[in-house]
């Protein structure tokens, strides 16, 4: 499992141009999974039904993983569309990201350089706008303390931001707890130096 960080979009953006009298509008948007992707496909389609074309395409999870990349030309010729701006996106660094364009017709032929270069231009655009976030790969540990020692475990997750996700508390305090992959071995030490081995720990994932 790759364990470093990847950029990932905030929010949504659009680019709109137009060339040669037709009109292309690039849709960009957050999308953690394939099925999240072809949902926001679906609902631009949905929403742009009158266009003649809404080519896609998409990098599902990190940015270099092309299992999770899809694309489609939706009816313009085949390479023109979906093949470039999948290539703007794998290209961008940005992972979980979809973007569809719609093209309104203007009845002025393009080309095949010219649907690629407006396609891919578009997206190149909207890249240039989107608003990303870097986002940490994670895993999960259990900690199993009593209830004197809390501050101190507090004290360590506070230095590591880790994140507290459950709190369970009985005769004693069970607690499971999110922290960078890369530094979960240095944080269970910690844990075990400061609290002399008094904190029980457990990976979860």
């Amino acid at each position: 499992m790759n364990d470093q960080p990847y950029l990932i979009p905030i929010a949504s953006t659009e680019f709109e141009e137009e060339i040669k009298k037709s009109v292309f509008i690039t849709h960009l948007a957050h999308t953690p999974s394939v099925e999240m992707a072809k949902n926001f496909i679906e609902q631009v389609k949905s929403q742009h039904a009158s266009a003649r074309h809404n080519c896609w395409g998409f990098v599902a999870g990190r940015p270099e993983d092309s299992l999770l990349w899809g694309f489609s030309d939706d009816g313009e010729p085949s390479g023109t569309a979906g093949k470039p701006i999948l290539a703007q996106l794998s290209g961008s660094g940005v992972g979980e990201l979809t973007a569809v364009v719609t093209r309104y017709s203007g009845g002025i032929k393009l080309g095949t350089g010219g649907l690629v270069k407006a396609y891919g231009g578009g997206v190149q655009q909207a890249l240039k706008q989107l608003q990303t976030i870097e986002k940490k790969i994670t895993t999960q540990v259990q900690l199993e303390l009593d209830y004197a020692l809390m501050p101190l475990v507090q004290s360590v997750m506070a230095q590591f931001q880790a994140s507290q996700i459950e709190a369970n508390f009985g005769s004693h305090i069970l607690l499971v707890v999110e922290v960078d992959i890369r530094e979960c071995a240095v944080f269970t030490q910690a844990l075990i130096n400061k609290s002399s081995a008094r904190v029980r720990i457990s990976e979860l994932q």
